[in-house]
This record gives C-alpha cells, sequence and structure tokens, in this order.
C-alpha cells in the first residue's frame, strides 16, 4: 500500500492557471535552500501543511511557534505555490509525493510544476539545461531560452513528476543546475533562482537578500536533517 500524505489548507489558494514548485530535497540539499530563499524574497505566505505517518515526527519552531517541517507557501497575486520541506525523505516516499503534488496541481489547476536537480559541473559549465514531460512544457522552456536534455538520467521525485507527468500529460520542467560539490552552494542557489525567474513572471531574484536568506534556509535544514536521522533509522531499518 502506498503511504497516505495528507495535505491541510489553512488558507485561500488561487493558483489557476500559475505554478507549482516543488521544494523537496531529493538528491542534496541545493533545491530545498534555493525554494525556501525564494519565499522569502518574494511575498509568500503559509497556505497549508503537509504530513504523513510516514514523515520523521520534527516540530521547526520560529519565533516561539511549532511548524511542521513540510508547508505550502503562496503568493496569490503571482500565482505561484512552492511545496517546501526541511525533510529529506527515505527513496520509498517518493512516488507517492510525486503523484500528491500531481494530482494537487490538478486540482489547482496550474499550468506548470518546475522541479529541480543538481548535477556534477565545473566552473566553465553554467549553461542551465532542462527536461520536460510534454511538447507544451518544452515549448515553455524554449519561450525562456533554456536548453532542453535530451539524453540523461533524473532520480528521485524529479525523476518521478516527470514520468507521471508525461502519462498523464502535465507539464512538468525539471531545471538541472550545476554543483560542484554535495554539500549546498551559493552560485548553484543563485543559478537555480534566476532559471525560475526566467519560467515564472514577477519572481524576483535580488542576490544580496538571496544570500542572506541561503545561509539562513541552509542551517535550519541542515540541523533539522540532523534531529531527524536517528528518527528515520529507526522508522525505515
Amino acid at each position: 500500500m502506498f503511504p497516505r500524505i495528507r495535505i491541510k489548507e489553512i488558507k485561500p489558494i488561487n493558483i489557476e492557471g500559475g505554478y507549482l514548485i516543488d521544494g523537496f530535497p531529493s538528491t542534496g540539499f541545493t533545491s530545498a535552500i534555493a525554494t525556501e530563499s525564494l519565499i522569502h524574497t518574494s511575498q509568500f505566505e503559509l497556505a497549508g501543511i503537509i504530513d504523513s505517518d510516514s514523515f520523521p515526527p520534527v516540530s521547526i519552531i520560529k519565533n516561539g511557534i511549532p511548524n511542521y517541517p513540510t508547508r505550502i507557501f503562496v503568493n496569490n497575486q503571482l500565482k505561484v505555490a512552492v511545496f517546501s520541506s526541511y525533510l529529506t525523505l527515505h527513496e520509498s516516499l517518493h512516488k507517492t509525493i510525486a503523484r500528491n503534488m500531481l494530482k494537487w496541481s490538478r486540482e489547482h489547476k496550474c499550468s506548470l510544476i518546475i522541479s529541480s536537480v543538481a548535477v556534477k559541473g565545473t566552473d566553465n559549465q553554467k549553461q542551465i539545461t532542462a527536461a520536460a514531460s510534454t511538447e507544451a512544457a518544452k515549448s515553455k522552456l524554449k519561450d525562456a531560452e533554456i536548453s532542453i536534455l535530451e539524453h540523461g538520467t533524473i532520480p528521485g521525485i524529479p525523476g518521478s513528476l516527470l514520468n507521471e507527468g508525461m502519462l498523464y500529460n502535465q507539464n512538468v520542467a525539471v531545471i538541472l543546475f550545476n554543483s560542484q560539490q554535495v554539500a549546498p552552494d551559493f552560485k548553484s542557489s543563485v543559478q537555480l533562482c534566476l532559471a525560475m525567474s526566467k519560467l515564472i513572471p514577477g519572481i524576483s531574484c535580488n542576490i544580496e537578500t538571496l544570500q542572506k536568506e541561503a545561509e539562513t534556509a541552509e542551517h535550519d535544514i541542515k540541523e533539522t536533517e540532523e534531529e531527524a536521522k536517528s528518527l528515520k533509522d529507526l522508522m525505515y531499518r
């Protein structure tokens, strides 16, 4: 049986014709850090939570208030939602998360789901590429002047989103950004943010603010990962 994912919306969400950003750390932390930084630089507000009995039981305390580690942030004006998570989920949950993300996107009539994955590169490899699930998604990438990946392998939640999106004709774009190291780096976060801003009208990348937010997000995500590690070892062994 598939693990049950619960999504509870706590504020009105209107992103019809807009975008959903996958902020789960699927392969490394950079994607999660970049999307978390984007939330704070583009005036998003908390609009829902995502939970499951299969998630490690962790609470994130911010300004004295408990928070779920996996949440939905929305900017209704820009028609953008972000699934943001401080948890690195077990591989057994990746397909289920992708299916729930696609279902939620259909229900809210999103035009495009944007995910991302790190690929090994060098300083000379700065060109952003992306994979698409449909011809319509490819057209969106071409309009944004982002090169389309013709051959390659994409793992984790991004790979599942592409496969399911192709099967059910939902528009998914997965941005491939270069990273020279396993640990998150600021250059990669900026590279990813700039690529997202090409695809999503109104999204801004204030580099100075982004760096500050990225440092805070990196600390919080790593701290949560460390605290949840022992719990995950017990749950998934």
